[in-house]
């Protein structure tokens, strides 16, 4: 029960920052895309003003033995950007140049313009879905003799 209420407060307070640093508006973000067109650097400053609060955050969180509703801290370990990264972040970057929304302010979207964000979060959700398939059938065919673009000679 904790858990789920300090996801809900720290989705609430997320949801609330959204809205009023008026980013969940798609033409903003667009906005702050179009570098060489009527660029707004609003987003610059949303971001710059979460790097304080982040790294307080990393701060406390070595000195705490462990989360507030966790057993443990489950940290990322650093790695080298592979090609599925960065086919991942040219997608997602596309994605957020075309819709202006990313999944926080797609899910802000749903209080403020239900229909486009609903229509951006069933198309996110299916293409989710798509890489997980895909991802599914490589790994089986990678297992099963190769993929075809490998020489088995």
């Amino acid at each position: 029960m904790t858990r789920a209420l300090l996801a809900l407060a720290s989705g609430a307070l997320f949801g609330a920052g959204l809205a009023v640093s008026g980013m969940a508006d798609p033409v903003r973000v667009r906005a702050f895309l179009d570098l060489f067109g009527a660029w707004d650097p609003t987003l610059a400053f949303v971001m710059a003003g979460a790097l304080l609060p982040m790294a307080l955050a990393w701060r406390l969180q070595r000195r705490m033995p462990r989360p507030l509703a966790a057993p443990g801290f489950r940290l990322p370990e650093p790695r080298r950007p592979d090609a599925p990264l960065l086919a991942g972040a040219l997608l997602f970057g596309a994605g957020w140049g075309v819709a202006g929304l990313c999944p926080g302010p797609a899910i802000a979207g749903l209080a403020i313009a239900p229909v486009p964000a609903a229509i951006f979060i069933a198309a996110m959700t299916a293409g989710m879905l798509l890489q997980r398939a895909a991802a599914a059938a490589l790994s089986q065919r990678s297992r099963k003799g190769g993929l075809p673009w490998t020489s088995s000679a």
